[in-house]
């Protein structure tokens, strides 16, 4: 009859339960280790979803989102609580369910008016304005709406969680690169410049010639400047707590090392071109342009870490060819007769040598003893008061 088929109370009678079956989609094991990384560098990750509240906290707790102690607020609970209100608690909160897209902005707004940094994830239309308003809207490239991806500062191509926390990584290794390779530039550039004002201002004649300058510039501001924005990141790079925003990129501890390099290489080579003037004045450009190239390629080896010993962490192999390479070429320098005509130097005496041995060591004294006995004052202020 077909009238007890459409009738759900006539059909819905006299059954037996002879089971359940239950689905479920698990967190992936990459993303719950993401999260355990943001954790780890003070990076705080909370769920937004439209999901019920016991399923939202049920995912939330399998990832270590949600532990016992912090709070979790519904769509509707939220509609009660204004956003200065909001903005005092919301580090206690790490589960919003069953939201609406004005919460998710209102969620956002919350955080910005506590200073920080806000990174948003979304993949709907809905999700279009809160992407908007974080300081940080990551869609999702595989599953995300053309309107969310619009909206979104980042588009992740594979749509998982951890890629996130990779590009975090990468652009810590960058930024350390980057700073590595700017203070680097900086000491020879001053140092050189520094140098040469001096000697000049004193009444010298001119320390060094074009072709030495240019040269000096090549060896160092070339290969092995370079080599340093290869090198590959630093242990604990994930251990560290965010970078202030505000604090520049010469940081407390790029000031203190240029503070502490630049004047002690400026007045050794002062000294170094006064103390061999007497012999004449090209072998005091000899000494002075063989010593300028050798301080600096060593430097490049000790500044593979701005904060650890080498030692820990050991000049990696384009660094070391970089150097090798220029070493190599300044031996060819001083041995053809050819180029040591071009160049204008002197054939070197024992006493050059001893002199260039510790221009090579020099910097290694420096750096090396500051790491040791004053490693905090390499690391930057934002990362010192966390």
């Amino acid at each position: 009859n077909q009238e007890e088929y459409t009738d759900a109370e006539k059909l819905e009678r006299d059954f037996t339960l002879i089971g359940l079956f239950g689905m479920m989609d698990p967190p992936r094991e990459d993303a719950i280790e993401a999260i355990k990384v943001c954790k780890q560098v003070q990076i705080k990750p909370v769920m937004i979803t439209g999901d019920h509240r016991q399923t939202a906290v049920a995912v939330a707790k399998s990832m270590k989102i949600y532990e016992e102690g912090d709070i979790v607020l519904t769509g509707q609970e939220l509609e009660g609580i204004d956003e200065t209100k909001l903005s005092d608690m919301c580090e206690k909160v790490t589960v919003y369910a069953r939201v609406s897209p004005l919460d998710k902005l209102k969620i956002v707004r919350a955080w910005k008016r506590r200073g920080k940094v806000v990174a948003m994830t979304g993949d709907g239309v809905n999700d279009a304005p809160a992407l908007k308003q974080a300081d940080i809207g990551i869609a999702m490239g595989i599953t995300g709406t053309e309107v969310s991806k619009e909206a979104a500062d980042m588009v992740l191509s594979d749509d998982n969680f951890a890629t996130i926390v990779k590009a975090i990584e990468m652009g810590r290794w960058i930024y350390d690169n980057i700073k590595k390779f700017l203070l680097y530039l900086l000491e020879s550039n001053i140092v050189e410049v520094a140098t040469m004002a001096i000697l000049v201002l004193l009444g010298f004649p001119l320390p060094l010639l074009p072709v030495h300058i240019l040269y000096i510039n090549l060896a160092t501001d070339g290969l092995p400047a370079i080599a340093l924005g290869l090198a590959p990141p630093e242990p604990g790079l994930m251990n560290r707590p965010p970078r202030d925003p505000k604090e520049s990129v010469f940081s407390r501890e790029i000031r203190f090392l240029l503070s502490l390099i630049v004047p002690i290489h400026t007045l050794f080579f002062v000294w170094l071109f006064f103390s061999n003037i007497g012999r004449s004045l090209e072998a005091a450009r000899t000494v002075l342009f063989l010593s300028f190239v050798i301080i600096e390629l060593s430097l490049a080896l000790n500044l593979r870490s701005i904060r650890y010993p080498i030692t820990k962490v050991k000049p990696h192999k384009w660094l070391l060819l970089a150097v090798l390479w220029e070493v190599f070429m300044l031996c060819m320098i001083i041995s053809l007769d050819v180029l040591r005509g071009v160049f204008q130097l002197v054939p070197l005496s024992s006493q050059d040598v001893a002199i260039l041995a510790f221009s090579a060591i020099l910097p290694f004294i420096e750096l090396e003893l500051v790491k040791r006995l004053a490693p905090n004052s390499l690391i930057p202020e934002s990362e010192l008061r966390a």
